[in-house]
């Protein structure tokens, strides 16, 4: 909260003058255009329907704003990524060079590259924020597998498509990154090599894989436009969790999303400033590794990712919001420190105390997923769940 302002107290003034404004008509011929076109294709009623007239639980925390935000930084990398494409040449020869010059030649090129670079960091602390809100109320669980799945297959492209846009500007780390990541898959036994020779389209690191990281660069962000389609389908399909964990019952229970939680959005598009400074000159010298074996590193990056797949399984409790499982509270607090603690660490050479600590927190983290999640199913007395989403003296 930034202080002296009280957002509560300014979202229901807010809400509440949207409810009194001033109808917008529409001249009649438009009008009359718009509802021809809405009989035939409705666009305009299913817009409203659902995003405008989505109903959503009455006491939705601003937490459940990011995955809105996440939808509109998709938008605008997508837009920026389109403009830094007509200036870029994928050939090893020109790649950096072509970077330059939408630096130094093209207007606001360097603005909008620096919109791409730093929207895709931010992309990822508000999906980071919205994937540990999920895990905090359970909203992986019963009946929104598909949902959290979706959410996992988003978070792979993403990865995907940030490391082969951190290649095309071909410098030092780009092309040492490139080299490192695609052998990875020589860990493979007995196809690997070939897996990597064909990834290269050659015997070593050069210009077709710069030219095939180009296209997939520029395709994966219509991927995930289209996983996102499927994920919104599933949401509006049986409804958003909600800070209590149960279901609606009522229907004053629901509330529009907009105006209600539309102006919560403003908060975060208007009144924060830009808090994340990095000095782009510092850089790691090298990628460190804390496995000695390249198989099972591999086997444990890919593992990381593929238990999520697996989480609405894992956890059996029937109780989804951390709120009423007084024991899973605590274990989520320690899963969100190891989590920062193997973070801190990979910055660090793989030795000493950074060497332990990332194993330390690498370990904690399978076992949270894999032991402590099914015993907490069994074993956790959880608190008694409320009757309704609205408060007792309006219930």
């Amino acid at each position: 909260m930034i202080p002296g302002i009280d957002f509560r107290k300014w979202r229901n003034q807010w809400t509440e003058g949207w409810k009194d404004r001033p109808k917008i008509l529409l001249p009649q011929r438009l009008e009359r255009t718009r509802e021809w076109i809405d009989d035939r294709l409705p666009i305009f009623s299913f817009a409203r329907k659902e995003l405008k007239e989505y109903p959503t639980p009455y006491n939705l925390s601003f937490l459940w704003n990011f995955g809105f935000l996440a939808g509109i930084i998709l938008m605008v990398m997508i837009l920026s990524g389109l403009f830094l494409a007509m200036f870029y040449t994928p050939h090893v020869d020109f790649a950096f060079d072509s970077v330059e010059r939408i630096m130094r030649d093209v207007n606001y090129g360097w603005l909008i590259r620096y919109i791409h670079m730093n929207g895709a960091s931010f992309f990822f602390i508000v999906i980071y924020i919205h994937m540990f809100r999920g895990l905090y109320y359970g909203s992986y669980k019963s009946p929104r597998e598909v949902l959290w799945i979706l959410g996992v297959v988003i978070y792979l492209l993403m990865m995907a498509t940030a490391f082969m846009g951190y290649v095309l500007p071909w410098g030092q780390m780009s092309f040492w990154g490139a080299t490192v990541i695609t052998n990875l898959f020589s860990a493979i036994p007995w196809i690997g090599e070939g897996v990597v020779h064909f990834l290269w389209g050659g015997y070593s690191v050069a210009n077709p894989i710069l030219n095939r990281f180009f296209v997939l660069h520029f395709l994966f962000p219509f991927l995930i436009c289209a996983v996102v389609f499927l994920h919104l389908v599933a949401l509006h399909r049986k409804g958003s969790n909600n800070p209590l964990g149960i279901e609606r019952t009522k229907p004053e229970e629901s509330i529009p999303f907009h105006p209600h939680f539309g102006a919560d959005l403003g908060k975060y598009c208007f009144f924060l400033p830009p808090i994340f400074l990095e000095n782009p000159i510092i850089t790691s010298l090298l990628i460190p590794w804390a496995v000695p074996s390249k198989l099972a590193g591999v086997a444990l990056m890919f593992s990381a990712i593929l238990v999520l797949f697996i989480l609405p399984w894992l956890d059996r409790s029937p109780v989804r919001s951390a709120r009423f499982r007084p024991l899973y509270k605590w274990f989520f607090w320690v899963l969100v420190g190891m989590c920062l603690i193997l973070g801190w660490s990979g910055s660090k050479p793989p030795e000493g105390i950074y060497l332990w600590s990332a194993r330390i927190g690498a370990f904690y983290y399978f076992f949270h997923f894999v032991v402590i999640l099914p015993w907490l199913s069994f074993y956790e007395k959880p608190l008694p769940l409320p009757t309704s989403l609205l408060p007792e003296e309006e219930g």
